[in-house]
């Protein structure tokens, strides 16, 4: 967070609460898809846009949106080469995103040979954040902006299996340790000490705590605090549940290499059943009914502007 304040605070005045305001809604650039079977996904293309931009309208009437520039841009993944912005959205094929973003941007031949550690801490891409204020406006209105979402609660209990029912030497010192002295009633002293075991009713009891002993994190923080959807106008809406097909579409639209398609593999715990619908039904049975009404709530924009059901 700190590189982002100190950015902030260097940016004169008057570029403080000036928001990117979405223009009209513009088709696609289909100009170098190949082939009729992308009939189906472009129409559900044009439907995900119209349905955000219509929520959009009506939510921004009522309640004025309103953040720093700098601070509305800094999820988002810079891609020059082929004119790409990328919202980071943990938890719905980010990794693997990243990846094919460095393969476009010519930092590698293959996304099957860069390592996870190299994807999130090599800082080979730049974030749109890094560039001037004229870098960034121009880069908002010229390039294909793009953004892939996951169902709420899905991308809640990945996140949480991915972070706390693995070793972790961030999570469980950092989130762990906070979250188990706070909700669980007489912890040993070996759970206080190392912040492992985290159950996943304390860690909602922490998500809706508005006293959190720890701050929130990219990984479960709501996708509309993430990326700003209403206030950036996404020209591709991809997700989670059609992954494959939506980005093969985007990289075909954008002009990628043919051979580069959208890796299959899953990036980390590859042994691990992949968190579905069943999956978040059993850790939901976990929770009161109140706490899981209060869960859905928490992400209930992410839920309307994407139009996804509750399980």
């Amino acid at each position: 967070q700190l590189p982002n304040q100190q950015k902030t605070s260097e940016l004169p005045l008057s570029s403080f609460r000036r928001v990117y305001l979405p223009p009209a809604l513009h088709p696609l650039n289909q100009t170098l898809v190949r082939g009729g079977k992308w009939k189906d996904i472009d129409s559900t293309q044009e439907k995900r846009r119209s349905f955000l931009h219509d929520f959009c309208k009506k939510y921004n009437s009522r309640k004025k949106l309103q953040t720093h520039l700098v601070h509305l841009v800094s999820r988002i993944y810079v891609e020059d080469r082929h004119k790409v912005l990328y919202c980071e959205v943990p938890k719905a094929g980010c990794s693997n995103w990243k990846r094919v973003l460095m393969v476009l941007n010519g930092l590698a031949a293959s996304a099957h040979n860069i390592s996870h550690d190299d994807v999130h801490y090599g800082k080979h891409l730049r974030k749109l954040d890094s560039y001037d204020l004229k870098g960034i406006y121009t880069r908002l209105d010229m390039y294909t902006k793009f953004i892939f979402v996951r169902n709420p609660m899905e991308r809640l209990v990945s996140a949480f299996r991915d972070k706390f029912e693995h070793p972790n030497s961030y999570y469980h010192p950092v989130f762990g340790k906070a979250i188990i002295k706070k909700y669980r009633h007489n912890a040993d002293e070996q759970a206080l000490k190392t912040g492992s075991g985290v159950k996943f009713k304390e860690f909602i009891q922490y998500l809706l705590d508005s006293h959190r002993p720890v701050g929130m994190d990219i990984h479960w923080e709501q996708v509309t605090k993430l990326c700003y959807p209403c206030l950036i106008n996404y020209d591709f809406i991809g997700k989670f549940e059609t992954l494959e097909e939506d980005a093969n579409y985007f990289l075909q639209m954008v002009g990628a290499p043919a051979d580069l398609k959208f890796p299959k593999f899953k990036d980390r715990h590859s042994s691990d059943e992949r968190t579905s619908a069943e999956v978040v039904r059993q850790y939901l049975r976990e929770l009161s009914e109140e706490e899981r009404q209060l869960t859905y709530d928490f992400y209930y924009l992410d839920y309307l502007m994407f139009n996804y059901t509750s399980h």
